[in-house]
């Protein structure tokens, strides 16, 4: 194994170019929310690459946001199995899968988060790489039985641009409207939810799929976009797309006593083929907070 030290930036610079790896080839991308329109033009300038839509598999099938059919396995897991469809489906060696998921902001858990992964499969060489992008989402929920609330939230919460869900009576209620994109739309659902719930009650949300939803589609461009710089960097020992952080070294000194905290200091590349690895130290910043230290900041 080699471990080589270089100065480097926060994120790791791509090494070497990746256009005659996939300058000209076929990638097969499985998606029927119009995911395609972000995930080319931030891959095939990069890579040479032709996005290929591959359609006649409902992936609802595979899970939905709106909880009627519950997704199976974890994030990733459900990526790589859209993946491996759209790979079988098309017939290429190559493939391409987007997977969101939703909850509380991991910083102070008051607002509503997005993290997007896209995977990238290569039979050919046995690889599989990952772009992530995260951020503050349009995902949010209201229960009513009042008009001028309702139109408020969805207001609020972008509508129209952003689609909405209406339901009967509470969250799980399997009764369901999808896809409410102008305001005669909504107003037609929130009397037929109110008129079927019991209680008077139409619970209301957000639609997160992607062509429903502007805030997430924009997320997903940056994963596609972080994908690019991934499968770009290439091992410097091998030629494998890739070569990107494995670890990351604690230890960055403080700014104002220059002891060690809990702050990053290095980065250490790998390859995901051969036994190459490369540490990077950060250089912005290149000293710590002292409010992240211990010493200064017990």
């Amino acid at each position: 194994m080699s471990l080589n030290s270089a100065a480097a930036s926060e994120t790791p610079a791509a090494t070497g170019s990746v256009t005659c790896t996939y300058d000209g080839r076929r990638v097969a991308l499985l998606t029927q929310h119009g995911k395609e329109r972000v995930i080319a033009p931030a891959l095939e300038p990069v890579l040479g690459c032709h996005i290929v839509l591959v359609a006649g598999y409902d992936t609802d099938r595979l899970g939905t946001f709106t909880r009627d059919i519950p997704r199976a396995g974890n994030q990733l897991e459900a990526a790589r199995k859209k993946a491996r469809m759209g790979i079988a489906l098309s017939g290429l060696p190559l493939g391409l899968a987007s997977e969101g998921s939703f909850g509380p902001d991991p910083f102070t858990g008051m607002f509503p988060w997005n993290r997007e992964l896209l995977l990238f499969l290569d039979d050919e060489r046995q690889l599989e790489i990952v772009g992530v992008a995260q951020g503050r989402a349009t995902f949010a929920h209201c229960l009513t039985d009042d008009w001028s609330t309702a139109e408020n939230f969805a207001r609020e919460w972008g509508f129209p641009e952003h689609h909405l869900v209406v339901r009967p009576q509470s969250e799980t209620d399997l009764r369901i409207r999808k896809a409410i994109q102008s305001h005669e739309q909504f107003r037609d659902a929130f009397a037929w939810a109110r008129s079927e719930s019991d209680s008077g009650l139409v619970f209301l949300e957000s639609d997160v799929r992607a062509h429903a939803n502007p805030t997430r589609m924009n997320m997903i461009g940056l994963a596609a976009e972080d994908l690019a710089r991934r499968i770009a960097s290439l091992c410097p020992a091998c030629g494998t797309p890739g070569y990107w952080t494995v670890e990351q070294l604690a230890g960055l000194s403080c700014a104002s006593c220059g002891a060690p905290t809990g702050q990053t200091r290095a980065d250490v590349l790998g390859c995901l083929t051969c036994e190459h690895r490369e540490q990077r130290d950060r250089t912005n910043p290149p000293f710590a907070d002292p409010s992240r230290c211990n010493y200064c900041n017990p």
